[in-house]
């Protein structure tokens, strides 16, 4: 038996040096050195386009949520990262296939089609929408969208979505551009230049708000899958990085945390209700705009964090007042205002001061082991409910096992406050612990709808520009078939 063992592995040794004498190349390149030119240089170079799912300047630097995504990936290869923003999905592609760029992470759905590529395992689901202009005869079937002027963004899944529909409705024809935005499209079928256009869904529940008269249609065709696009040509080292990293995120929630905090407050928020937040940004917030400035300066939080908890107090209202005899912009107790040396609780510049001060005090007075933004958000719990509550909200998440470091596990601990079994368990007792969890929802809510019409309102101006000057995106047809 030894002896077979013995012949066994000489057989196997063997074999091992005749594949690596016969292709040595194939072997070391491909599955040995892909990442080290990567790691020499120390930046991870990601070719994208602009736009709120994909990256953009905020006010505190680059974000968008395959930003944020890729940024992690860097950080899991101990590399920099260095972004080219494209207008084409083409030249995204290009510069994958060239060696240009790294990789490619910029809405891209998953085809195979595609010559020159390797993508990645799915991130997320891209369902693509129609989408039309109120007023129209509601669009629901295939067959309403014939004879519409229908837009979309060239070399797209949408674009793709069309090109199937087609072969089962020839008279289906549309126009497209490569150059185009998701708010380009939408504001051409706002103003009435297109009457439908094809979307992704998250893409459509991200812009809905600052275009009103566009409507929900129907859903196109199968769904896709968002994927990071590699060249079929640079070794495999680095694709099979990206797919243990986004195995990992999956695994220890990074991903859906990521997912939830771009797309997943289309719920939190009634549709009537952020409309008319929207109007109230253009009506009542330039009032006291200055005052959240000031504040913030002096603070160190986003103006817009502040702004959001101002109108969930009071609706930016400055003589706002409550049965319980909370008053002001930011709706402050008399004892809360008399601590922080506030002597006029209507005084929309004192309030809002006081506010954010007090925000301050409190979010101090939490454990400085809570991440960001976790720890923010807890400190808005705080300025709600209490911080005794907050800190019991903590006790009884540790108690079930959670982290009261992690606003996840504090956010499912503070409703059981209403609950005797654990309120009699904690040291300030009974509360109404579901408010807090919904007053943070609503102002983060608040909080991502400011950052967007900040980012909106400069894609507008741009827009603007380009109308003055006469510089527009031509818009090549795609003929029906028939």
């Amino acid at each position: 038996m030894s002896k077979l063992l013995t012949r066994l592995r000489l057989a196997l040794t063997v074999l091992l040096t005749l594949a690596t004498l016969l292709c040595p190349a194939q072997f070391a390149l491909r599955y040995s050195d892909g990442l080290d030119p990567i790691r020499k240089r120390d930046f991870l170079q990601v070719a994208t386009r602009n736009g709120p799912i994909t990256f953009y300047n905020g006010g505190h630097g680059p974000t968008g949520f395959e930003y944020e995504l890729v940024r992690r990936f860097a950080q899991s290869l101990d590399v920099s990262l260095a972004v080219d923003s494209n207008i084409r999905i083409d030249d995204v592609l290009d510069d994958v296939r060239s060696g240009k760029a790294d990789m490619g992470a910029a809405a891209l759905s998953l085809d195979l089609s595609r010559p020159g590529i390797r993508y990645s395992k799915p991130i997320l689901t891209l369902q693509p929408l129609v989408v039309y202009r109120r007023g129209l005869p509601p669009v629901r079937t295939l067959d309403d969208l014939v004879g519409l002027r229908i837009g979309v963004i060239a070399n797209s899944g949408n674009a793709e979505a069309l090109h199937t529909q087609q072969q089962n409705l020839p008279g289906l024809g549309w126009r497209e551009a490569d150059g185009l935005t998701i708010a380009d499209l939408m504001e051409m079928v706002e103003r009435d230049d297109l009457d439908a256009a094809v979307v992704y869904t998250h893409q459509f529940k991200l812009n809905r708000l600052f275009f009103p008269n566009v409507e929900r249609g129907f859903a196109l065709g199968k769904p896709m899958s968002l994927a990071w696009a590699f060249s079929a040509d640079q070794p495999i080292d680095l694709l099979s990085a990206a797919n243990d990293f986004l195995q990992t995120q999956r695994r220890n929630g990074g991903l859906d945390e990521l997912i939830g905090r771009y797309f997943g407050h289309d719920d939190y928020l009634e549709y009537v209700g952020a409309r008319l937040f929207i109007h109230h940004i253009g009506t009542r917030l330039p009032s006291f705009l200055p005052y959240f400035k000031e504040a913030a300066r002096e603070t160190g939080f986003d103006w817009r964090l502040l702004a959001a908890l101002g109108f969930q107090e009071s609706h930016w209202e400055a003589d706002a007042e409550s049965p319980t005899g909370v008053r002001g912009l930011m709706m402050l107790t008399r004892p809360t205002a008399k601590e922080i040396g506030i002597d006029d609780r209507l005084d929309p510049r004192q309030s809002v001061d006081g506010g954010a001060r007090y925000l301050l005090q409190v979010k101090q007075r939490l454990g400085e082991d809570i991440p960001e933004p976790d720890r923010t958000w807890m400190a808005l719990a705080a300025y709600n409910v209490g911080l005794g509550h907050l800190f019991d909200a903590q006790d009884i998440a540790r108690l079930r096992g959670g982290d009261p470091n992690r606003w996840a596990d504090v956010r499912e601990a503070l409703p059981l406050l209403q609950d005797r079994e654990w309120y009699s368990r904690v040291h300030h007792g009974y509360a109404r612990g579901g408010e807090p969890v919904i007053y943070v929802r609503n102002i983060r809510r608040y909080y991502e709808i400011l950052k967007y019409v900040n980012r909106s309102q400069q894609q507008f101006n741009l827009l603007g520009e380009r109308a003055l000057e006469g510089e527009t995106t031509p818009l090549e047809t795609v003929a029906p078939l028939l």
